[in-house]
């Protein structure tokens, strides 16, 4: 994820990074100016400027796609902002676990060093399991994120047991505990149920339609302009798509989804720093 100054305008305006969709869109935006110049040669050239089409339909056409657009990238980012949430869920109750735990557990060094690495695994864990990442060093099972949040219920489980919590300790760590699988459900829910198929195509289809018929209105008045014109509509409206395309599945590697390498440095440092209480100076080594 790109960090960025959002009252730089000027700057970001002309700057072009390497997940810019200018840089994806570029092959596709010389074909459309290539076929528009064709388009417009035969008319200014061989027709001697006949070409006749009414801009009403093609007007309205293009406000119907701007609907279209609109809803598709606002369902996009929907799904790209209840991914930031759950990770935040997920940060809010790692730490919760691991203060509840400061303060229930006496000074025993390997509990806590074990209940930190475990809480700090389970995000990894969860992370890679986004990703498809196989974790060949952990688990090699059919769901990772559930063993691992096992292991801290295991842990939690023991600690009873041998009488290091009571059952009221117990009982106020169970939400939290309980909410680790909850938000592992609902980020597979947003990565396995993409847009359905049939409005991905139909979008594409619609911009794709709305492009090759805008050299036959804009030809006869722009002239060799018209080039420049069907190909900057073409970037915007393709940018928009493959945008919502990008951000509808957040938890990849993609430039603007979400930091989860972050997020998941966060829950380390947190969690060591409130069981075994590292200062900040020792935080690159467990980073």
């Amino acid at each position: 994820m790109i960090r960025y100054n959002t009252k730089s305008w000027w700057k970001l305006i002309f700057k072009f990074h390497k997940g810019d969709t200018f840089r994806t869109l570029l092959p596709n935006i010389l074909i459309v100016a290539l076929f528009t110049l064709l388009i417009v040669y035969f008319d200014q050239a061989i027709v001697s400027g006949q070409l006749k089409y009414t801009s009403a339909v093609h007007s309205l056409f293009g406000f119907v796609i701007s609907l279209s657009l609109v809803f598709r990238t606002n369902t996009a980012y929907d799904r790209w902002w209840e991914g930031r949430r759950l990770w935040g869920a997920l940060i809010n109750s790692s730490r919760n676990i691991a203060l509840k735990c400061n303060s229930y557990l006496d000074s025993d060094q390997f509990i806590r060093e074990s209940l930190a690495y475990d809480i700090t695994n389970f995000a990894e864990v969860l992370k890679n399991h986004l990703r498809d990442h196989s974790d060949t060093s952990l688990y090699q099972v059919g769901h990772p994120p559930s063993l691992a949040a096992g292991k801290i219920f295991n842990d939690i489980a023991d600690l009873n047991r041998q009488g290091h919590l009571t059952e009221a300790q117990l009982l106020t760590l169970n939400n939290d505990l309980t909410s680790l699988s909850e938000i592992c459900g609902s980020c597979e829910r947003i990565k396995k149920t993409p847009i359905p198929f049939s409005y991905h195509v139909f979008i594409k289809k619609f911009v794709f339609c709305y492009i090759i018929s805008m050299p036959f209105v804009f030809a006869p008045e722009f002239g060799y302009w018209t080039p420049l014109i069907t190909s900057f509509m073409f970037y915007v409206l393709a940018s928009l798509e493959t945008l919502a395309e990008e951000v509808e599945n957040p938890f990849g590697t993609d430039i603007n989804d979400l930091p989860i390498d972050e997020l998941c440095i966060i829950i380390k440092r947190d969690a060591y720093e409130i069981l075994l209480g590292y200062p900040r100076t020792q935080y690159a080594s467990v980073e």
